[in-house]
């Protein structure tokens, strides 16, 4: 086993918009809970204004990254610069818009001593929205159609092809909406347009109870873990704000199946809807961990924790019982203090420091 005094972990997605959060705090909170000082935690975020640049008590550095639009290259020279400064060990990305790019030069990364733990390209390729019902039929999964589309016209005459409101309309990335109308839907394409390109995707509604599912693939079609919550409320933005872990024996079987069709390695979130027929229904997967993942540690599966102990073979401290069923989250809107300097700071120098290196 590697033999470290304290080691450095780089976390993306730290913007946390009460509408939309991004996965990145709860993945520190969680980083935080387990090895307390022993980590050094790089917050990475791509705006001055992510607020989780600035939580002190989980981010001990921060630093912003060009924008995927601006190519992998970029981000690759940003994350060589921001590696001299911090001496990264390990790398943790936590947005979909990434993760491509990242794939990508993860040899490179290893290269200058950044280690990851991240599916190949062809993984997730097969795990993209509009190739789930090939997943699908793989894994005796139902799926909901979807429909890919370049125009809102669609929604105009959706009914002669059998689609009835009211449907869900997603975009490439994020985002996703029940509308009722075509004006809505119409609406909604070209919010998502404006902030994700093409194509938005449209999907059948089901009418059911979401149940979600977070664990890690070894890589070699085993799973590690598994924590299932059942969605209590959702945000305007289909987010849970309230949710709660079961057990469930058939959404994990489920998870196990993709993992070994896949052959997945890292982090993932199985979306699952079950109808009043008891059929489950493929929503979506995504190819990290869920801004939902700080419920993991409370149940007695701190995920993150582990996957940074797989990384970079850290002596594995627990043993992954059954989660504990029965635990709530409830999401909260709270203000981050930031001094003017902090934030000029980010703004012209991309980067704040809170603490000393050790």
């Amino acid at each position: 086993m590697k033999k470290t005094n304290r080691f450095t972990v780089a976390i993306t997605g730290m913007n946390a918009l009460p509408e939309n959060p991004a996965p990145g705090i709860s993945v520190a909170s969680c980083l935080r809970k387990s090895f307390g000082n022993k980590v050094r935690i790089v917050g990475l975020g791509y705006d001055a204004f992510d607020v989780g640049l600035y939580a002190e008590d989980l981010c001990d550095a921060a630093y912003l990254l060009p924008y995927p639009r601006f190519g992998s290259e970029a981000l690759f020279l940003r994350l060589l610069d921001i590696k001299k400064e911090e001496r990264i060990d390990a790398l943790i990305p936590c947005l979909d818009s990434e993760l491509s790019g990242i794939i990508g030069m993860s040899d490179r990364l290893l290269g200058i001593g950044i280690h990851t733990f991240l599916p190949t390209a062809d993984q997730l390729m097969r795990c993209h929205k509009d190739r789930l019902p090939e997943l699908a039929s793989k894994i005796n999964l139902h799926y909901p159609e979807v429909k890919a589309l370049f125009s809102p016209d669609f929604f105009n005459f959706c009914h002669f092809e059998g689609w009835t409101y009211p449907l869900i309309v997603k975009g490439p990335f994020y985002d996703a909406r029940k509308v009722f109308s075509s004006s809505e839907a119409t609406e909604a394409f070209n919010d998502m347009v404006k902030d994700w390109g093409y194509p938005i995707l449209v999907q059948r509604f089901i009418q059911g109870e979401e149940c979600n599912f977070s664990a890690i693939g070894d890589g070699q079609g085993g799973m590690i873990g598994g924590v299932t919550i059942k969605k209590v409320a959702l945000t305007s933005k289909n987010k849970a704000c309230v949710g709660v872990t079961i057990a469930d024996e058939a959404v994990f079987d489920y998870a196990q199946n993709m993992v070994k069709e896949l052959q997945w390695k890292g982090p993932f979130e199985l979306e699952l809807m079950c109808d009043s027929g008891g059929n489950y229904h493929l929503i979506e997967i995504n190819p990290r961990f869920p801004a939902w993942i700080s419920i993991s540690e409370k149940a007695g599966q701190n995920l993150p924790a582990r996957l940074i102990e797989m990384i970079l073979g850290l002596e594995q401290r627990s043993v992954f019982d059954s989660p504990v069923t029965g635990t709530y989250f409830i999401r909260y809107s709270s203000e981050q203090m930031v001094t003017l300097n902090q934030l000029e700071q980010m703004i012209a120098h991309g980067t704040s420091v809170v603490d000393t290196k050790e």
